[in-house]
């Protein structure tokens, strides 16, 4: 079974930058898609960015020009940098990840998700 863990979120005042990180663990696996969802307080979860073999990414509109999704060196990572932050960012993040295939298939594995917090 694999295991997706985030980490990097927090509290940034609007303007400012965070980066997240997201670790898959429990066994050597296959994912030509992965990539990063956000649900805030009373809205359904929304997909922020993904990335597929060979490096296309994908956005969404509000995010577009200020988020960068990238895989590490390590195929086992898998980060999200996000510039110029608002309070509407602010989100519970979730990386996620096709395991055993690509993106015209659906995400089937999940972390636990990181909360960000955009607030003066």
């Amino acid at each position: 079974q694999v295991q997706l863990q985030e980490s990097g979120g927090g509290s940034v005042q609007p303007g400012g930058s965070l980066r997240l990180s997201c670790v898959a663990s429990g066994y050597t696996y296959s994912s030509y898609c992965k990539g990063w969802f956000r649900q805030a307080p009373g809205k359904e979860r929304e997909e922020v960015a993904r990335i597929e073999t060979g490096g296309d990414t994908t956005y969404a509109d509000s995010v577009k020009g200020r988020f960068i999704i990238s895989s590490g060196n390590a195929k086992n990572t898998l980060y999200l940098q996000m510039n110029s932050l608002q309070p509407e960012d602010t989100a519970v993040y979730y990386c996620a990840a096709v395991v055993g295939g690509y993106c015209d298939r659906p995400f089937n594995s999940w972390g636990q998700g990181t909360q960000v917090t955009v607030s003066s």
